[in-house]
């Protein structure tokens, strides 16, 4: 059977369109199927590991207060005890409203086990009211101690799946951006043969977006989270490309807090810390650095013990927590440089009531850390730094307050060093005191 040319030539643009059609239509579902991945990797993977960190969080502290309270018997540990626990059941109730298929059965003993934890704090407590101290310490060193530590491997276990199914996706993600990658060129060869100039057009506008997304896969699965991925479109890869975007500023968020977050208190470290002040610096609006350092906290060290002595470093950051919570200080940000010193960044009229308020609450706390003896005296004897012994007044507070919009300062660097500057003054001070640069600027 003989063909017209007209014949010829729809045949050939029609097996063109045919390989058009199934290369449009193998890249959108391989980019469909990548774009679901990755949502998965943010809506379910991410938020398993988020959750799970902050009830493994809300379960050391709680196990924290738990012991702090047989040995201090104050109402106001308790009610912690009762916060930290509506935390972690708040996180399992969340996790389960998520309908996450594979983590019922755990979710469900965690629940269960965390209501028996409730439930040993409790027998504690009433122990303890009864004057029972040694039964309390026996039910929370025995079966309590068992309870956290079943709860404890459960939750590594969830973070240990977790990270796993992020792997596992990321790997599936780049081979299914490679496959596709290859099954595309192929069509494209193909279609290349009944028209160069299609060809040319298919290949531009899925096959490099899709090598593109490909190479982002596999580096992104290294650790590589500067790649730039420049993908601007409005379709399906505009929309894997955000969700990439999304993912990697996510991870790599996740990563910096991991590394710079203090291990002792959890707050930002000096990384997040010269980030936040180089951003408001930038922005060019008033705000107010506050250095808070402890007076007089290394020969407490010296003389209760280093974990002691960490104990106080963790309840002054309960204390700034706790503060912000209850001022609800949107945008404001606190940070631990390290040891006893720590950082507040706010906007200068709320910075200034903070300050006041962190103060009155640090002297209202610190005097349960010292003994009975060593606070009726109002002072410590202790070794100087020369290994001179001679008495130490108990631990005070100051805070150097230094204020900028941005006109002031040229970078964090001389911003932190005029607080610091400042702080040592106010360590002059008698007693818990901040001081504010204006105010010492305005007396010289």
């Amino acid at each position: 059977m003989k063909l017209t040319i007209g014949q010829k030539l729809f045949s050939g643009y029609l097996a063109m369109a045919l390989l058009t059609v199934l290369a449009s239509a193998y890249a959108i579902y391989s980019l469909q199927s990548l774009n679901d991945l990755a949502y998965t990797i943010i809506e379910r993977d991410f938020l398993i590991l988020e959750t799970n960190k902050k009830m493994m969080d809300a379960l050391f502290a709680q196990e924290s207060a738990e012991k702090k309270y047989l040995i201090l018997k104050d109402p106001s540990i308790e009610e912690i005890f009762r916060t930290r626990s509506r935390e972690i059941t708040a996180g399992i109730e969340g996790l389960e409203k998520s309908h996450i298929s594979d983590l019922k059965q755990i979710l469900s003993r965690l629940s269960a086990l965390q209501k028996h934890y409730g439930t040993l704090f409790d027998q504690s407590v009433m122990m303890v009211k009864e004057n029972r101290i040694e039964e309390a310490v026996a039910v929370s060193e025995g079966e309590s101690r068992k309870v956290i530590d079943e709860m404890a491997v459960m939750l590594r276990e969830i973070n240990k799946n977790a990270e796993k199914d992020i792997d596992n996706r990321m790997n599936l993600m780049r081979k299914r951006g490679m496959n596709a990658s290859r099954m595309t060129m192929i069509l494209s060869v193909l279609s290349l043969i009944a028209g160069l100039t299609l060809a040319l057009i298919i290949t531009y506008n899925i096959s490099r977006p899709i090598r593109e997304l490909k190479k982002a896969t596999g580096l992104i699965a290294e650790g590589k989270f500067d790649y730039d991925l420049k993908v601007q479109r409005h379709d399906e890869i505009g929309s894997l490309a955000d969700a990439f975007e999304v993912m990697t500023e996510r991870l790599k968020v996740l990563e910096a807090l991991h590394l710079d977050a203090s291990p002792l208190t959890g707050l930002p470290g000096n990384l997040a810390i010269e980030k936040e002040i180089e951003r408001r610096l930038t922005e060019k609006k008033s705000f107010s650095l506050c250095h808070v350092d402890l007076d007089n906290f290394k020969p407490f060290a010296d003389k209760y013990g280093y974990a002691w002595g960490s104990e106080v470093i963790k309840e002054v950051a309960r204390i700034l927590t706790d503060e912000m919570k209850i001022t609800d200080r949107e945008g404001d940000f606190i940070g631990h440089i390290g040891g006893d010193d720590f950082v507040i960044i706010s906007e200068p009229r709320r910075a200034d009531t903070f300050c006041s308020l962190l103060i009155n609450e640090f002297d209202r706390h610190i005097m349960k850390f010292y003994s009975e003896k060593d606070r009726q005296k109002g002072f410590i004897v202790g070794k100087d730094r020369q290994g001179i012994q001679q008495t130490f007044p108990l631990m005070t507070m100051s805070i150097a307050m230094v204020t900028d919009d941005g006109t002031r300062y040229k970078n964090p660097l001389d911003m932190a060093k005029k607080a610091a500057e400042l702080k040592e003054y106010a360590k002059t001070l008698p007693g818990s005191n901040y001081v504010k640069q204006e105010d010492i600027e305005s007396l010289s």
